[in-house]
């Protein structure tokens, strides 16, 4: 109750930080759908804050990899993860799709179960990380010109979630997805 006579200062409101949301989804073969199960929601909340818009993730074959890696960057061998930037049809044809304004994520599964093997981790883990190495290449990240700005964002942001070590960390110089 206030007095008489008195007024009360009004509080200013500080301005509301925006974030920018980033729209996660996930495609996937039904044989590999358990291992899809909380990718999207996880790699929407371990994005940068500055991370907005739409992106998919397919989970592909190896065969299917290899295609897309020779078709688009001329190498005949599956590679673990492809970022492309929005317009690049990736998801298979009669699957889903949402307008991606950021663009597309493949991740191979065979090779992200082989490479969590050799890590000692899960699969699970190892989507994570592959996902968000291929987001950071969404994002204009590039660790192949950009004098160590992706490894050192991926590492925080990979630290920050709690995972292990990351891709350009673990294999400096073999990862050229872009």
């Amino acid at each position: 109750m206030r007095k008489a006579g008195r007024r009360t200062p009004r509080r200013r409101a500080k301005p509301a930080r925006v974030r920018r949301r980033l729209a996660v989804s996930v495609v996937t073969s039904p044989a590999s759908t358990t291992l899809a199960r909380g990718l999207a929601a996880w790699l929407a909340g371990a994005a940068p804050a500055s991370a907005g818009g739409a992106v998919a993730v397919a989970l592909v074959s190896d065969a299917r990899m290899r295609r897309l890696n020779r078709t688009f960057r001329g190498v005949d061998e599956a590679t673990d993860v492809l970022s492309f930037e929005a317009g690049a049809p990736l998801v298979p044809a009669g699957g889903p799709r949402s307008a991606p304004d950021l663009g597309e994520i493949a991740i191979a599964v065979g090779v992200a179960r082989r490479q969590a093997g050799a890590q000692g981790h899960s699969v699970g883990t190892e989507l994570r990380i592959l996902a968000l190495h291929g987001l950071l290449h969404l994002l204009g990240y590039d660790h192949e010109t950009d004098q160590g700005d992706m490894r050192r964002r991926e590492e925080r942001l990979r630290r920050a979630a709690g995972l292990p070590a990351g891709l350009i960390t673990r294999t400096p110089g073999r990862h050229t997805e872009r």
